[in-house]
């Protein structure tokens, strides 16, 4: 332990877990050693010393599996220094014991080629010649991948704290942190320091590497980091009998998902633990926040054997010897878990304030890629690649309750080892967020999707039949298991008369200020220099010129404007938007109003004339073309009525203040255009080609890339803009990929996003990013960024669609409407 604090670090890493340790390491790497790592007991004593130390490489999230691929090759380069973590490259095995386990892992295998992982499918006999202690009995196959392993969590911690204090970094253990400084700015408040029970440091940068404190730390600048510890079991078994392990080889780790269950090698026994179905969060309830005891430090739980019980049983009936081997330890240590099983990364609302925590008990699997990110986001302003699964500010204002975080979080432990299926609902914690049309909604039979807290229509399955909603369309495969045929006659009756959609859910911002027409202009690349009315659809890019918002701006006023996002992604883009203006100095107010404003779209040919009789300002084009805003009334409500479309048709967005939003949509929903849910929507855009946030597009993807340059200013004479010069870069060395649309040739294979996509039966090129079903043009759509050579179109390509590959032609898009006539009628 250091004798002195430092007066002063550049950054202030509070938590000597094996986040915090990594963190260190990977800033140190990158030659910032002006770092104090602030341990309130001593490294290890958290989650870290508990931990079963598994790492696996695969997981649905490709950044994620980046991550993990990272930290297993930074283990296994350890093993070979003075710092060996205790690494073993056992390999891991992955058990399906159910038809539905083994459709998940042919649809895995996809996953892994996609990543460059080479997971391997096996028989059920082949996974008992690599775990000779299974049963095999019901088991209908496997997956092994032989480059994931094990390691001690806790040298792994000592040996990245060693090597950030041999670069320079302080670690100070036995110091507590008990309060953190911030000074108030324009754009919100920014980190000045920390306050401990050895003396204050200043500081510009804190990162919370907390674990289960983490939220506990961030509530100390009034930031809500969702996480709660949950307790988590595993045992240690007695030694197994004599010559019941492999000589000479580690047993690989192995998972049994249908059974919760999963075991590794320690020493001549084993580690079994499971998700029990009935989980026991620890110190969190409804009502209150985690509150873990100040002194609960390198401490565990009492064993809860009755909890256990289930856990025990099913371990036995796949590994039979269990029920002859006695225990040697039970640990029940607390785990933090986040609402829906994925990391807290990156900066919060608080500049300088970032968090590293929320680890799911995968934490290990996932250090080392963890440190590395965070570094770059730290250093650079950006973590290198797409973390918006993982970015905390996924979490909206409504994770400050208690009881919502909890009830969320339970439903995520409790099914960890279901099977997520595409489009699968959760049901915890709802309804909170409502549209003002939302008992209309429910009154008229319609299914609802939750995203963000908001409930939204998916479809609607009581209202008249129209055309089309026969069964003969349902996708074969996982496609297949949450699709309804209603999704079809919404989408008919859109192309063929008009439709009315509730998409109050969406994200709205509004910019305002003296500084406002230069601050737009500044941040997004699309031309704003409009007069007010004016929507215009552009991005925001990063300094890489990777797609950072995706969005519609209007210009309201001289000195207004008003940002339109996707649901799930305001906090994300309010967030970037402010740091922007923080790093410019910008003189704007920019305010999240999405509960302000309901909006409803109203789309198809015969939109002009269902609405038309409702105002008194005139649709025709000449006074109200595309795309454009006007201040209307629509029946007895006013309105601000966007000219735009996401469906391809003629329509309208029509935005009023929440007190309005129950009468303007029953006007709309008496014109007789048929309601419709987001399914809907998905289907008519995919024929479209239009773009999706977090999809088809993301951070890691640029304008030209995906076929957007035309939403990007001419780069000659028009001013700069954040990621020009990243723009001109990558034009000048050569677009090297594209995103393009493929057609399966089997319309009932029907892709979802992930899948691998190869090129004259090769090597995987690419991977789905979004795919459907269009109804109107009878086609299987999957969207994937090909190789510039393998772009051209017309050209073949396969696609594994649930573990079959599929052809597909390379067609040229959009397919529906490709002159946009219709859009503009």
């Amino acid at each position: 332990m250091v004798d002195v604090l430092p007066d002063r670090a550049r950054i202030v890493i509070i938590g000597g877990g094996v986040g915090g340790a990594s963190v260190a390491h990977h800033l140190a790497e990158r030659g910032e050693t002006d770092v104090l790592l602030i341990e309130r007991s001593e490294l290890t004593s958290g989650s870290t010393f508990h931990s079963a130390g598994l790492v696996g490489q695969l997981r649905s999230d490709p950044a994620l599996t980046r991550m993990n691929v990272w930290s297993a090759q930074l283990y296994r380069e350890l093993e070979r220094t003075e710092h060996a973590p205790g690494w073993v490259g056992s390999g891991s095995i992955k058990l399906a014991s159910s038809p539905q386990r083994l459709e998940e892992i042919r649809r895995q295998h996809g996953w892994a080629q996609r990543a460059g992982l080479p997971l391997e499918l096996i028989s059920a006999e082949q996974a008992r010649d690599l775990f000779p202690l299974i049963s095999i009995e019901g088991v209908l196959g496997a997956a092994y991948t032989p480059t994931d392993g094990q390691v001690d969590p806790a040298r792994l911690c000592y040996a990245l704290a060693a090597m950030a204090r041999k670069a320079g970094v302080t670690i100070a253990q036995q110091t507590r942190v008990t309060a953190i400084t911030t000074v108030a700015g324009a754009q919100g408040r920014r980190i000045t320091g920390v306050r401990t029970d050895r003396g204050d440091v200043e500081c510009d940068v804190v990162v919370d590497c907390g674990g289960m404190f983490a939220a506990e730390i961030a509530r100390l600048v009034d930031v809500r980091i969702p996480v709660v510890p949950m307790s988590h079991q595993y045992v240690v078994t007695a030694p197994l009998p004599a010559g019941s392990l492999p000589a000479g080889r580690t047993l690989p780790s192995l998972r049994d998902p249908d059974l919760l269950v999963y075991y590794r090698q320690e020493i001549d026994g084993l580690v079994m633990g499971g998700y029990e179905r009935d989980s026991a969060p620890w110190t969190a309830s409804a009502t209150s926040y985690d509150a873990v005891p100040a002194d609960f430090n390198g401490k565990l739980l009492a064993p809860d054997w009755d909890r256990f019980t289930e856990i025990v049983e099913n371990a036995q009936v796949r590994v039979p010897v269990l029920a002859e081997v006695g225990v040697a330890s039970m640990i029940n240590g607390p785990e933090a878990f986040t609402p829906d099983n994925e990391f807290c990364l990156g900066e919060t609302e608080v500049a300088g304030f970032f968090v590293a925590a929320g680890f799911c008990a995968h934490g290990i699997a996932g250090a080392g890629g963890i440190g590395q990110v965070l570094a770059a986001w730290i250093l650079d302003g950006d973590p290198g690649m797409d973390l918006w699964h993982m970015d905390v500010r996924r979490f909206g204002a409504h994770y400050r309750s208690p009881g919502y975080t909890l009830a969320r979080t339970v439903e995520n432990y409790e099914s960890y080892y279901d099977i997520r299926y595409p489009a699968a609902e959760r049901t915890a914690g709802r309804p909170l967020r409502t549209s003002p049309a939302y008992p209309w909604h429910a009154a008229n039979g319609a299914v609802f999707g939750e995203k963000a807290g908001w409930e939204r229509v998916n479809h609607y399955s009581a209202l008249p039949a129209g055309r089309g909603g026969g069964e003969a369309l349902r996708p074969g495969g996982w496609a297949g298991r949450h699709w309804s045929p209603c999704v079809e006659t919404e989408h008919v009756a859109v192309r063929e008369a008009a439709g009315i959609f509730d998409e109050t859910s969406f994200s709205k911002i509004e910019i305002t200020g003296a500084g406002a027409a230069a601050f737009v202009a500044h941040v997004f690349a699309g031309d704003l220099d409009r007069p007010p009315g004016a929507v215009v659809y552009t991005q925001a890019l990063n300094e890489r010129g990777g797609i950072e918002c995706d969005v519609t701006v209007t210009r309201v006023g001289a000195a207004e404007f008003m940002v339109v996002t996707g649901t799930a992604f305001g906090q994300h883009d309010i967030g970037w938007l402010r740091r922007q203006a923080r790093l410019t100095g910008a003189d704007v107010r920019i305010v999240d109003v999405t509960g302000a404003w309901a909006c409803f779209g109203i789309w198809g040919p015969q939109a002009r004339e269902l609405l038309a009789p409702l105002t008194p300002a005139s649709l025709a084009n000449a006074d109200f073309p595309y795309p454009s805003m006007r201040e209307i009334t629509v029946g007895d409500v006013p309105v601000r009525a966007l000219r735009v479309t996401f469906v391809g048709e003629l329509g309208w967005e029509l935005y009023c203040s929440t007190e309005y939003g129950a009468a303007l949509w029953r006007t709309l929903a008496a014109t007789g255009a048929r309601p419709g849910g987001y399914r809907a929507i998905d289907s008519l855009r995919l024929e479209k080609g239009y773009r999706v946030w977090s999809g088809d597009i993301g951070p890691e993807t640029t304008p030209d890339e995906a076929g957007l340059a035309f939403a990007v200013r001419p780069l000659s004479g028009a001013g700069d803009f954040v990621g020009r010069a990243a723009l001109e870069r990558h034009r000048a060395a050569g677009i090297t990929r594209r995103l393009r649309c493929l057609v399966l040739d089997d319309p009932r294979a029907v892709a979802l996003g992930g899948e691998p996509v190869r090129v004259d039966g090769s090597d995987v090129v690419a991977q789905v990013r979004t795919g459907g079903y269009g109804y109107t043009v009878a086609r299987s759509i999957a969207y994937a960024y090909l190789p510039a050579g393998a772009a051209a179109f017309g050209g073949r390509v396969e696609v594994a669609v649930d573990g079959t590959w599929i052809g597909a032609e390379v067609a040229r898009s959009p397919l529906y409407d490709p002159k946009a006539e219709r859009v503009k009628a």
